[in-house]
């Protein structure tokens, strides 16, 4: 058993929008990431993925489209769905995917 501190984790990152993995569950991937407020680019995955807000919030990007996810939520990306992150994100996210 171990217990990790996200948030502490995310502040050490040494980079804004480059994931950690902290560990497995399953077969799924746990990782951190620091949100600074500028946008990432679409993406498309072949697996879908949970994006769970701990603090801050992510402005989450479909097509033309830009949902507000707050801290406490979670928003479930279906594996083919492009999605980006819109400006003025910021926070704490984790994201669990294989």
């Amino acid at each position: 058993m171990s217990m990790i501190d996200l948030a502490a984790a995310a502040a050490d990152l040494p980079q804004a929008w480059r994931s950690q993995i902290l560990g497995r569950v399953g077969g799924a991937k746990f990782k951190v990431l620091r949100m600074d407020g500028s946008a990432y680019p679409d993406e498309i995955h072949d697996f879908d993925e949970a994006l769970l807000v701990l603090d801050g919030q992510m402005n989450l990007a479909f097509a033309d489209q830009v949902i507000a996810v707050p801290a406490g939520s979670v928003y479930l990306v279906p594996a083919g769905q492009a999605h980006a992150v819109a400006p003025g994100s910021h926070g704490t996210l984790v994201i669990i995917d294989c």
